[in-house]
């Protein structure tokens, strides 16, 4: 956006995020904000010993101890999953369409074509296709000739979409944010953002080899809710540092669920990041395995502290912040007014970093951020238990799509990068299928307990989630027919004597 653009918007923005709406103003207050949260976590770090300085000079955190499953809880979730009906996976979809007609967003992309015969069951078989990783040839051998392999990957092909894929999913999410028993996981105001590597052919435009992972693959790059439920998911590269999508996901998420706080792994930590979720209105609270070796910022070089001084290595560069705050504001409203994704600011930035004078204040800024959740982080257990309960849930859903994603070892096979995102929005569009009967069939089994008398308290509630899959039949069903006599063996046993002497 040009600065004509941007001027009339100033005021108002920062007025809504609680922002002085001039650079002058900006410092002093941000200033003001570090100072007293270095004082205040300087007082608590001297009496709460969770937080200490080793005889070294190093910071040390003490380890928080995992919170194991009760016995109530376990108890409990017997008692559910026996009244939990035994389903298969495509029922589920069928369900889902009955309740929501989720299939209604998918169609033609010409209106040239000629309009296919029963639209509602061939998208339901295209959708367990490609989201449980069959592809079109193994779910036409197992579809008794509903389908074809040619049918489903012309569905594929002219009908669906990523976008269509999407709009599907935030129905499912829309009707899954109405019940009840959701709000015992999480408040929708905070979410997740991870990646997990998917296996993928070494000669095409996403594959790339991964270190950690190992292998060559391509990233699923996910934001999960703290009520379970995925709000949205990139495809990119293994080299890709994550991070650069990070605040992408919240913001292409249009559903109803729309999440303020952002936790992540280490990949999280970056300033830039830090700065550009601040000046959004977005609280980042990332897991950090190497905190101790990042950079904290002091106010100013005269302020000392009793305690925690030791983490401290450097001042702010106030006047580079307030020299560039114009700059800053006018990318975080060309952000929110569409016209570039963090991603592409992110990456620019990061390519041009040591001469780039906007990035170097963007860094600047987010060390301030950083410093100040870094500070909250060391001296404040209830945070750090919560980071580590809501990353956790984004790597209980990479588990569950593993599950899901049963078909070619979990494979891509595709070669098409836009072919293989879709593959993983197929994915998210029955993963989120099967939440929501999950979340049905536990509801309606909760209910049943207390009408028998059943004493269920919230807390043993919030242990559970609906990534429930022991009743759940991937493969369909397998029967035994001893009815069906086959031709004898004797049969078989001897070819022509002709063949055998040529």
């Amino acid at each position: 956006m040009s600065h004509d653009e941007c001027e009339p918007l100033i005021e108002e923005y920062c007025r809504l995020l609680e922002f002085p709406a001039n650079p002058d103003d900006f410092v002093k207050h941000l200033q003001d904000k570090l100072a007293q949260v270095a004082f205040v976590v300087d007082e608590i770090c001297a009496v709460d010993k969770q937080f200490t300085i080793n005889k070294d000079g190093e910071p040390v955190l003490k380890r928080i101890p995992s919170l194991a499953q009760t016995h109530e809880v376990e108890e409990l979730e017997s008692k559910i999953r026996a009244l939990m009906p035994e389903r298969s996976i495509l029922e589920i979809l069928c369900n889902v369409e009955h309740w929501l007609n989720w299939t209604r967003h998918f169609g033609l992309f010409s209106g040239s074509e000629p309009k296919i015969s029963e639209p509602a069951e061939r998208y339901i078989f295209t959708t367990f296709s490609y989201g449980c990783n069959l592809g079109p040839n193994q779910m036409a051998r197992h579809s008794q000739g509903a389908v074809t392999s040619h049918m489903i990957s012309y569905t594929n092909r002219r009908h669906i979409s990523a976008a269509k894929i999407e709009a599907a999913i935030r129905d499912i999410i829309n009707t899954y944010n109405r019940f009840s028993l959701p709000s015992c996981w999480g408040t929708g105001k905070k979410a997740a953002a991870d990646g997990s590597k998917f296996e993928i052919y070494e000669n095409n435009l996403h594959s790339e080899y991964h270190i950690r992972y190992g292998g060559y693959g391509g990233i699923a790059y996910h934001h999960v809710s703290d009520k379970y439920i995925a709000l949205f998911t990139h495809f990119i590269t293994c080299g890709v540092w994550e991070a650069v999508y990070i605040l992408d996901g919240l913001l292409k998420n249009l559903s109803d669920i729309q999440p303020d706080t952002l936790h992540a792994d280490t990949q999280g930590q970056s300033g830039p990041v830090f700065a550009i979720s601040y000046l959004l209105g977005i609280k980042l609270m990332p897991r950090i395995r190497n905190w101790k070796d990042l950079t904290f910022v002091r106010p100013s070089a005269d302020v000392t502290y009793k305690y925690i001084e030791p983490l401290f290595k450097g001042v702010v560069n106030w006047n580079l912040i307030k020299t560039h705050w114009y700059d800053m504001i006018r990318v975080v409203l060309s952000i929110k007014a569409g016209k570039v994704m963090p991603s592409t600011l992110l990456r620019k930035l990061g390519s041009y970093s040591k001469k780039n004078r906007l990035y170097q204040a963007f860094l600047e800024l987010g060390k301030v951020v950083r410093t100040m959740f870094l500070l909250d982080y060391v001296s404040n257990v209830a945070l750090r238990h919560e980071i580590t309960a809501i990353t956790n849930i984004v790597e209980m859903y990479n588990a569950f799509l593993d599950w899901v994603f049963f078909g070619k070892l979990g494979a891509i096979t595709e070669n098409d990068p836009i072919e293989q995102e879709k593959r993983l929005k197929y994915l998210d569009l029955v993963a989120s299928a099967v939440i929501l009967q999950n979340t049905v069939d536990m509801s309606l089994a909760i209910q049943t307990l207390m009408s028998q008398g059943e004493l269920i308290p919230m807390r043993h509630l919030a242990a559970m989630s609906p990534y429930i899959t022991r009743h759940i039949k991937r493969y369909g069903d397998y029967v035994v027919n001893l009815h069906n006599i086959p031709q004898p063996l004797e049969a078989a046993i001897n070819l022509p004597p002709e063949i055998l002497e040529t």
